[in-house]
């Protein structure tokens, strides 16, 4: 192929979900609304645990980085899909497509980290009770989170090798609202089987391989919780759980149903509202499933409100 050709792609178009103007409208008050909401109520939780001290604990802190993390990959996707909502171009620089996908890979795949990190971390407190504050001191837990962003780095550093130097001589058409990988592969022109299998197989060795950590941690717990004797024992036990497993099911199931598939540019359209409930909404959730579960979070959320309605009266 000619050298020169390779270098003709300066930037791709993002078609995103192409419907008439009055559903693009609609769709972007949602989108809007949706991650407002999410920044709001991740935030949120940042600054509670943050400021409150019967939120210092293991299990709160690492629900502070994933709340970061929902902000991150939020906002490395949701501004530019909704700035081309109303732009006639739809462009994306070929540099900026490329980042955007980087980013986007290593903090979710730091996320699916953070949610095996987290499972541990209850799998400790339920079945070592007594030997929790000793298992998850504050060296373990940064350890821990630092071995998710290295660990999440490994995972995508392969196919983000592979991918990088391909060719890309036109056209330059991606048919999703944000640079995803299989969108962006079907535009090089060049053999793409060995950069495909590298990103199937990191897909599926993260989703799986994390999914089957968070599945030995709660057969342990759900044994211990069996083996407690009174039922209010085993309510209180498993409530710490109740949120921990809604946010898994969200993820991992639209995660395994997008990445963890060969050929998965055949279904591109219903991948894009796979992405929306992985990108925008369970981030949106995020806040209120940790939030509205959770005694310690209502009652530092409370008293927070409570003590800025007092500082604005008092100004």
């Amino acid at each position: 192929m000619d050298q020169r050709n390779k270098t003709i792609v300066t930037e791709f178009i993002l078609l995103g979900f192409q419907n008439r103007k009055e559903v693009e409208i609609l769709l972007f008050s949602a989108f809007l609304l949706m991650y407002m909401t999410s920044l709001v109520g991740n935030t949120m939780i940042i600054l509670l645990v943050c400021g409150d001290y019967r939120l210092r604990s293991p299990m709160y802190f690492f629900v502070a980085n994933l709340s970061f993390l929902e902000i991150a990959i939020t906002s490395t996707v949701v501004p530019k899909m909704l700035a081309n909502t109303f732009s006639l171009s739809k462009a994306i620089s070929f540099v900026g497509c490329l980042t955007q996908s980087f980013f986007y890979f290593l903090l979710g795949s730091t996320e699916f980290f953070i949610l095996a990190v987290m499972s541990f971390d209850r799998y400790v407190a339920i079945c070592h009770p007594l030997r929790y504050a000793i298992i998850m001191n504050k060296q373990t837990c940064i350890s821990l989170l630092l071995g998710s962003y290295v660990g999440a780095f490994l995972s995508i550093l392969a196919p983000s090798i592979l991918t990088a130097p391909l060719p890309f001589c036109g056209p330059n058409v991606i048919n999703h609202f944000f640079c995803d990988s299989a969108p962006v592969l079907k535009l090089v022109c060049a053999d793409i089987s060995l950069a495909e299998l590298a990103d199937f197989v990191s897909s599926a060795v993260l989703l799986l391989g994390s999914l089957l950590l968070t599945g030995v941690s709660y057969t342990y717990i759900i044994i211990t919780i069996f083996r407690i004797p009174s039922v209010q024992g085993r309510q209180k036990a498993f409530s710490t759980c109740v949120s921990h497993i809604t946010v898994v099911t969200l993820y991992y199931g639209s995660s395994i149903f997008i990445y963890v598939r060969p050929q998965k540019g055949n279904v591109m359209d219903v991948n894009k509202f796979a992405t929306v409930l992985n990108t925008i909404v369970t981030p949106m959730l995020n806040p209120f499933i940790y939030s509205l579960r959770n005694e310690k979070v209502k009652d530092s959320l409370r008293d927070g409100v409570y003590k800025y309605v007092i500082m604005l009266t008092n100004l």
